[in-house]
């Protein structure tokens, strides 16, 4: 009876492992399309320019969207990581490897979407994503990483995952919003984006303070506001109010990182 149960076991591990990494590699297929490599349409272009970095006061910068590179590369460094023999019965990847399966295809998806100008199906496929995102955080908090490497690959990788697709959550909301012709309930735009803005750094902060001052989320979501900071004061589409709303969200959410972090490790 053990070997059987040990048997399936192996099975099951097997298949996780599988599935994880196909769904990187249809994540990374997905985004060759979303940056027009594979025949797709820019992403900043597709949508009829929806997410483009003058289409809302929200919007980052289009420089912004290069630590996507960066993410794709620790998640296929993770699909690769998770797949060798000393993760495959490690009980923190049996936790983590259906919900970052499930993270890489409704990344893929949202990319999709946006490619078939569904663009109102892609706010509910990032708030998926997000709240994904949001419980893979809470289990590696609960589950530490095995060494070194596994907090690189593993916690490095989904954290600045998590932290960017806070800030592309906002940004994706506020474009569905303005392409819908949404009034605003009479605030001005420069006024709705300081309360979003707002909104994210306190996401931020909250990541901080749960996280013991995590530093790949703050990185990723402070790079995001930064270039939505950029945006505003030398893009096509200038704010000044939401320009000093993100500066002032980088500058707060870093500082209660580091304060966190220190208050941990003397702890």
């Amino acid at each position: 009876m053990g070997q059987q149960t040990s048997t399936a076991q192996q099975t099951n591990d097997r298949a996780r492992q599988i599935v994880v990494a196909v769904s990187a590699v249809v994540a990374v297929v997905g985004s060759f399309i979303g940056s027009g490599a594979a025949g797709g349409t820019q992403i900043q272009n597709a949508s009829n320019g929806a997410l483009a970095a003058d289409a809302t006061l929200i919007a980052p910068g289009g420089s912004a969207f290069s630590i996507w590179s960066v993410i794709y590369l620790g998640l296929m460094a993770y699909a690769v990581w998770q797949f060798l023999p000393a993760q495959k019965t490690a009980p923190r990847h049996r936790l983590l490897g259906y919900p970052a399966a499930a993270s890489l295809l409704l990344n893929a998806a949202w990319i999709l979407s946006i490619q078939f100008d569904l663009l109102w199906l892609s706010v509910p496929i990032i708030i998926a994503l997000l709240a994904v995102l949001a419980r893979i955080f809470v289990l590696m908090l609960h589950n530490k990483p095995l060494n070194t490497l596994d907090a690189v690959v593993t916690d490095g990788t989904m954290g600045l995952y998590l932290g960017w697709v806070c800030v592309a959550t906002a940004a994706n909301i506020a474009a569905v919003l303005v392409a819908s012709g949404f009034g605003g309930f009479g605030l001005n735009a420069n006024a709705w984006a300081v309360v979003v803005l707002a909104v994210a750094a306190a996401v931020g902060i909250a990541l901080a303070v749960y996280g013991r001052g995590r530093l790949s989320p703050t990185a990723s979501l402070c790079w995001g506001l930064a270039w939505v900071a950029a945006a505003r004061l030398t893009g096509d589409l200038l704010s000044t109010p939401a320009a000093i709303a993100a500066i002032v969200g980088v500058v707060v959410v870093i500082a209660v990182t580091v304060a966190t972090r220190l208050r941990a490790s003397r702890g």
